[in-house]
């Protein structure tokens, strides 16, 4: 999945939820989400800012594994870290809340897919 040229946030959440369409990775980043949260948080709370970069890292671990391993692309926080940073938090705002799978399939249908009669044909008269 490349990187579009985003200039806003509206146009970067339908970009972000479409890099999340399994529901496992999804998941993944909840877990890694709130982990990472409650380190630095801890470490905050505690004086110790060193752990501070140990939650970022824990929280980024995770959802890069899932975006890896599970959805096989590119995590989005290397094109928009900002946007992509804030989009997590709306993630799992919307998973709590039980509207993400929504979100998913309102997202996805707007999609312009790519029918085979649109498919690029190849020199020998094949469909790529």
């Amino acid at each position: 999945m490349s990187t579009p040229d985003i200039r806003s946030y509206a146009e970067f959440w339908p970009y972000y939820v479409r890099a999340h369409r399994k529901p496992q990775t999804r998941i993944v980043h909840a877990v890694g989400t709130s982990i990472g949260t409650t380190v630095a948080v801890t470490g905050l709370l505690m004086g110790k800012k060193g752990m501070i970069p140990l939650g970022l890292a824990i929280g980024y671990g995770f959802a890069w594994y899932s975006h890896f391993f599970i959805e096989g692309n590119k995590p989005a926080t290397f094109g928009h870290p900002l946007y992509s940073f804030a989009s997590d938090w709306v993630m799992l705002s919307k998973m709590l809340r039980g509207t993400m799978d929504a979100e998913v399939e309102r997202v996805t249908a707007q999609a312009v897919e790519v029918t085979p009669a649109a498919a690029p044909v190849a020199a020998d008269g094949l469909q790529n």
